[in-house]
C-alpha cells in the first residue's frame, strides 16, 4: 500500500523542476535578461549537450541482458500501435502534414520517466518496479527519442522541397510550353521520376543530419558501453564518468528552464488554447494507457507487471519532446502545456490509476 511519505517524496520531486521553469520564466518577464537568440541557443545546448549525454547515461546504466522482454516488447507495440491510428487519422482529415503525427505520439506515448516516474512507481509497488521502469526508459532513449529526430528531420526536409520550385527539387528546367504540350504519359513519368527524386533528397538529407547529431551517437555509444560493462564488469575511468555527470545531471532541470523560458516568450502560459490543452491531456492520460493495456494484456502481462505498465502509460508527457519540437519550431505550444499541466495532476492521476488497478 502506497503511504503518504512516498507521495510527498514523489511531490518534493517534482518541485524543483517547476523552481527551474518559474526562474526561467521571470528571468524574460520581470528582468529582460535574455533575447530571443539566446533562449534559443540555450535550447540548442540542451538538444546538443545535455539529453544526448543524459541519454547516454540512462542506457549505459541498464543491464541490457536482464530486460523483461514481454514488457519493452508490449511498450514497443503500444508506441507502433499509436504511430499507425495517428498517421491513419492525420490521412482521413487530410492533415497531410507528419507534424501532428509527431506531436500526437510525442503526447501520447512518450512519459515523463526520470524525475517522477521512477519515484512514483517505486512507492506504488517497489523497488523491483522501478527497475522495469528504467528498462522503459532504455527503449525509450534508444529507440523512440531517435525516430522522433528522424521524423522531426524528414518533416523539416520535406517542407523545404515543397516550398522549391520543381526546377529547384529536380535540377531540370521547368517546361515553358505549359501541360498542354505535354504528352500524357510522359507527363506521368515525369511526375514519378520527380517522386524518386524527392524521396532520394529526403533520405539523403536526414541521413546526414543524423550522423551529424550528437545524440544519435550518445545513444550507440551508451548501448555499446552498457553491453561492456555488464557483460565484463568494466568501468568508466572516473574523470570520463564525472565529466558525462556533470554536463548530464542538468539535463532535465535545463530542460524545464528552457521549457520557462518558452512560455515567457507566449502571449499566455496555455499558449495552444484552452481546447488543444484538453485534448492533450486526453491523448496522455486516457488514450496512453488504453493503448498500452491492449498489446500488454495479449502478450501475457498480468499481476504487478502489467500495473506497472499501465501506470506508466498514464505519466505526464516528458520534457525531451518538447526541447526537440522547440529546436525544429514544430507545435511547441502543444508540448509545453502537455509538460507544464500534466506535472500538475500527475500525482493524483497516477494514484486513480494505483487505486483502479487494485480493486
Amino acid at each position: 500500500m502506497i503511504t503518504l511519505a512516498a507521495v510527498l517524496h514523489v511531490i518534493i520531486a517534482i518541485i524543483p523542476l517547476y523552481v527551474a521553469m518559474i526562474a526561467a520564466y521571470l528571468s524574460i518577464k520581470w528582468w529582460k535578461l535574455f533575447t530571443p537568440d539566446q533562449c534559443a541557443g540555450i535550447n540548442k545546448f540542451v538538444a546538443n549537450f545535455s539529453i544526448p549525454l543524459l541519454s547516454f547515461q540512462v542506457i549505459s546504466s541498464n543491464n541490457p541482458y536482464k530486460m523483461n522482454l514481454k514488457l519493452v516488447s508490449a511498450d514497443f507495440l503500444q508506441k507502433l500501435l499509436a504511430f499507425i491510428i495517428l498517421a491513419v487519422i492525420a490521412k482521413i482529415k487530410s492533415k497531410g502534414s507528419l507534424s501532428w503525427v509527431i506531436t500526437g505520439l510525442s503526447l501520447s506515448t512518450l512519459p515523463n520517466t526520470l524525475i517522477l516516474g521512477i519515484p512514483l512507481i517505486k512507492a506504488m509497488y517497489g523497488d523491483e518496479a522501478g527497475v522495469l521502469l528504467a528498462q522503459i526508459v532504455v527503449l525509450q532513449s534508444l529507440i523512440w527519442y531517435n525516430l522522433l529526430l528522424i521524423l522531426f528531420e524528414i518533416d523539416a526536409t520535406e517542407e523545404s522541397i515543397n516550398s522549391a520550385s520543381p526546377s529547384e527539387v529536380t535540377g531540370e528546367p521547368e517546361n515553358s510550353q505549359g501541360p498542354e504540350a505535354i504528352d500524357g504519359d510522359k507527363e506521368e513519368g515525369r511526375i514519378k521520376n520527380q517522386w524518386k527524386r524527392n524521396i532520394r533528397i529526403i533520405l539523403l538529407t536526414v541521413g546526414k543530419k543524423l550522423i551529424r547529431n550528437p545524440n544519435t551517437h550518445a545513444t550507440m555509444a551508451g548501448l555499446i558501453w552498457a553491453s561492456i560493462h555488464f557483460r565484463w564488469e568494466v568501468k568508466l575511468p572516473k574523470v570520463i564518468h564525472d565529466s558525462i555527470s556533470l554536463l548530464s545531471d542538468g539535463g532535465l532541470g535545463m530542460a524545464m528552464f528552457s521549457l520557462g523560458l518558452f512560455m515567457a516568450s507566449q502571449a499566455r502560459v496555455i499558449a495552444c488554447g484552452t481546447k488543444k490543452a484538453v485534448l492533450a491531456m486526453a491523448m496522455k492520460f486516457l488514450a496512453g494507457p488504453f493503448l498500452m493495456a491492449l498489446p500488454s494484456i495479449a502478450l501475457g502481462l498480468r499481476g504487478t507487471l502489467l500495473k506497472v505498465a499501465i501506470v506508466q502509460a498514464a505519466l505526464p508527457q516528458g520534457i525531451v519532446p518538447f526541447v526537440f519540437a522547440k529546436e525544429y519550431n514544430l507545435h511547441p505550444d502543444i508540448l509545453s502545456t502537455g509538460v507544464i499541466f500534466g506535472l500538475l495532476i500527475a500525482v493524483p492521476i497516477g494514484l486513480a490509476y494505483y487505486f483502479l488497478l487494485g480493486l
